[in-house]
C-alpha cells in the first residue's frame, strides 16, 4: 500500500513540475548572439526547469515573421522603431523597452583595423568590403550612411557584399570572403573576433544611433516566464554584460 501510494506522490510531483515549466522562445538582432547567451545563462540559473530558446537574426526580417505570426515571445530589435510599430499594431503584449544604443566598427581578421579610417576603404588593395543588408538590417543602415557621409558610397557600390544580418557579416570578413565589414561593436568585442584584426571605432557623427528596444509580444501575454525574462534585463548583472560588450546603455553617454 505505501508503495503505490509513493508511486502517485511522485506521479504528481512529476505532473505539477511538468505543468509549472514553461518555455518561451526569443527573436534578437543578430548583434546580441554573445551577450544575449551569457544573459540567458545567468537567467536560467534562478529558473532551472524552464527553457529559453532564443533565434539571432535581422531585426526586420523578425518583425515581419511576428507581423505574420511567427512564434516569438519577446522581440529584441537593433531598431527601436521596429517592435514601436507592433506595439501600435497591438501585436505587442508590453510597452517597447530600450536596453541598448549600439555601435560601428571597420573590423578586419587580417590587417590592423585599428590604423584605418573610412578613407581606407578606397585602397585598391580592398576588393570586397562587407556590411548588412540596409534593406532590412539596422546595422546595414547605420553602414551606408557611414559610408554616405564619408563621401564613399558611390564609388564602393562595387566592392560591396551584403550579409543578411550582422552576424553573417561578420563571417564573410571571419572567413576571408571580405577583407574588411562594417560590424557591429558588440560582435568585434568577443574573444573570437578581437584576437584577429582589431577594429576602428566609427564615429557616431556619422550615422543616426543605433537605439535598440524589446517587447514582449502578443504570444507571450500571460507567460510569467516572458515577464520575468523582461524584468531579468533590467538587473544589474545584465548591464554589465551589456557594457562588457560595447553597448551604451539607456541615458549613458557614449565614449569615445
Amino acid at each position: 500500500m505505501k508503495q503505490i501510494l509513493l508511486f502517485f506522490i511522485t506521479c504528481s510531483l512529476l505532473l505539477s513540475t511538468a505543468a509549472h515549466a514553461e518555455k518561451i522562445t526569443i527573436a534578437a538582432a543578430a548583434d546580441l548572439k554573445f551577450a544575449m547567451d551569457e544573459i540567458i545563462t545567468g537567467f536560467n540559473k534562478s529558473h532551472a526547469g524552464s527553457e529559453v530558446q532564443v533565434v539571432y537574426g535581422s531585426s526586420g526580417k523578425f518583425h515581419t515573421q511576428i507581423q505574420q505570426g511567427a512564434p516569438y515571445d519577446l522581440f529584441f530589435s537593433a531598431d527601436i522603431s521596429f517592435p514601436r510599430e507592433l506595439v501600435k499594431q497591438g501585436q505587442a503584449a508590453s510597452e517597447v523597452k530600450p536596453y541598448a544604443v549600439g555601435r560601428i566598427v571597420l573590423w578586419s581578421a587580417d590587417r590592423d583595423a585599428t590604423k584605418m579610417t573610412m578613407a581606407s576603404l578606397a585602397d585598391s588593395k580592398i576588393t570586397k568590403i562587407a556590411i548588412a543588408n540596409p534593406k532590412h538590417a539596422p546595422y546595414g543602415k547605420r553602414a551606408e550612411e557611414a559610408l554616405r557621409s564619408a563621401g564613399v558610397w558611390d564609388t564602393l557600390q562595387h566592392k560591396l557584399v551584403f550579409g543578411e544580418n550582422i552576424a553573417q557579416t561578420a563571417q564573410y570578413v571571419q572567413s576571408g570572403n571580405a577583407q574588411v565589414g562594417i560590424i557591429a561593436l558588440a560582435l568585434a568585442v568577443n574573444p573570437e573576433l578581437s584576437k584577429k584584426g582589431g577594429y576602428y571605432l566609427i564615429p557616431e557623427t556619422m550615422h543616426n544611433p543605433l537605439e535598440q528596444g524589446f517587447i514582449i509580444t502578443a504570444r507571450g501575454a500571460g507567460k510569467p516566464l516572458a515577464r520575468q525574462f523582461a524584468d531579468y534585463m533590467g538587473s544589474k548583472q545584465v548591464r554589465g554584460i551589456m557594457t562588457k560588450y560595447g553597448f551604451v546603455l539607456p541615458n549613458e553617454k557614449a565614449g569615445k
